[in-house]
């Protein structure tokens, strides 16, 4: 398919995209275009739960495999948005849409790089394409639900929107519940231990807490309280139990597991991690993937905010079309050249290393 077939495809399959609603485990209408759009193309491919996969056609078990990831599952449309989030408008060459910058643009630029190596023959690695599920709720049944059918993968691309430069590391996610004890009083008569004063005192030492270890690419790891609540509905009832969230972002310098010590060690809440699975990454610098991408003049950064990059067991580099400023607002867009700059850097990008 030559260079021009390729924009103009990915182009309107990502209009398909938008105009299909694919909220977190809702992606079976997405899923169906994909897999139609990769048989159309006369590409063998491959469905497990809302995930799609296929294999380059010359695939050699004996060969490493590079795995070109993105996802096509959205969050829910803001309140702010003026525009139908699900029809896609192209004017003043932006396509508006919601998931057109996360990640659509991300998914069709790589899935045409794909179909740009797809028939090539004696590739130093085969390619692996998974458009994958339940990405922006970080659910079990994405990306770790495809990834036992890809066979063994050496690195890989995640597709996020990041104006095309390489996010070589990533802080990592845990959200932890934390359940500040008391005792049941009634309020005039002073009676009990306030639960909610107990997890005040335990807030403000998250608020004034500073990690000692700041990384080079990813900074200081942080906590921040998103969620407060009681279960008391009375006015005059002392409450017995107050709990809130943490959000905790986690550079690579320290594990999950030191983070909940830390935390043990310092408040009187219990502490509850709800899931310890998104862990900080980070590809080095002297990995293939980014030395061609620094040789095609790419920076490097270190990103805030996670991706499936974190779910995968081998190296990876997040890199996308878009920017990630656009992502979950109103109104969400990506510009058709940036479509058109993701595609061409894709390819050349692994036309270094393959």
């Amino acid at each position: 398919m030559s260079e021009i077939n390729l924009h103009t495809e990915a182009i309107e399959l990502l209009k398909q995209l938008i105009a299909m609603p694919s909220f977190s485990k809702e992606e079976e209408g997405t899923a169906a275009i994909l897999f139609e759009f990769l048989k159309k193309q006369g590409i063998s491919c491959a469905q497990t739960g809302n995930n799609i996969y296929a294999k380059n056609l010359h695939y050699d078990s004996t060969k490493p495999s590079i795995l070109l990831n993105s996802h096509h599952d959205t969050v829910k449309p803001n309140k702010g948005y003026r525009l139908n989030p699900f029809e896609p408008i192209e004017k003043e060459g932006k396509l508006f849409g919601l998931g057109s910058n996360d990640a659509g643009g991300c998914l069709v630029s790589l899935l045409a790089a794909f179909i740009h190596f797809y028939k090539k023959e004696n590739l130093a690695y085969n390619l692996v394409l998974a458009a994958s599920a339940e990405e922006e709720i970080s659910g079990f049944n994405g990306i770790e639900k495809v990834l036992p059918e890809l066979g063994p993968i050496a690195f890989g691309i995640v597709g996020e929107p990041t104006r095309m430069e390489m996010a070589v590391a990533e802080r990592g996610l845990m959200v932890i519940d934390c359940i500040a004890p008391g005792k049941a009083g009634h309020a005039a008569r002073k009676e009990g231990e306030n639960a909610l004063y107990n997890a005040i005192d335990d807030i403000n030492w998250i608020r004034n807490y500073s990690f000692e270890r700041v990384s080079e690419l990813l900074g200081a790891s942080s906590l921040t309280v998103t969620v407060i609540e009681t279960a008391n509905k009375q006015h005059n009832v002392v409450p017995a139990q107050c709990q809130f969230v943490l959000d905790a972002r986690v550079n690579e310098l320290y594990g999950f597991e030191e983070v909940i010590a830390i935390l043990k060690q310092h408040l009187k809440s219990n502490i509850i991690p709800r899931s310890m699975r998104m862990r900080s990454t980070a590809i080095a610098l002297d990995h293939p993937l980014v030395k061609a991408g620094t040789h095609l003049g790419k920076g490097h950064y270190g990103s805030p905010t996670t991706s499936d990059k974190a779910l995968m067991p081998f190296p990876t580099l997040k890199m996308g079309p878009g920017d990630s400023a656009r992502s979950h607002t109103a109104d969400e867009y990506i510009f058709v050249n940036e479509i058109k700059e993701g595609i061409n850097t894709y390819i050349e990008l692994l036309e270094q290393i393959l």
